[in-house]
């Protein structure tokens, strides 16, 4: 029972972690430069919800990658 605990806190680590790094390359791209300057703040959370969106996505494909390494190491026991 104790597993199902610790794998949960991988996951939500995980996606913490990707949605930070994915929050820290689109805010390096500067993309409300671009837009008018009373629109920033509706940028900046545009910004937010795609590193959200994609820190998310990441995470899922990571965490399913080692998934299937580990399926694949558990059958060939």
């Amino acid at each position: 029972m104790q597993v199902f605990g610790i794998d949960a806190m991988i996951r939500i680590v995980s996606h913490f972690a990707f949605i930070y790094l994915a929050f820290w390359a689109l805010k390096s791209l500067r993309v409300e430069n671009l837009f008018k300057a009373y629109h920033v703040q509706q940028v900046r959370m545009g910004i937010m919800m795609i590193a959200i969106a994609l820190g998310f996505t990441c995470s899922n494909f990571f965490l399913e990658i080692i998934a299937l390494c580990r399926n694949i190491f558990l059958t060939y026991r």
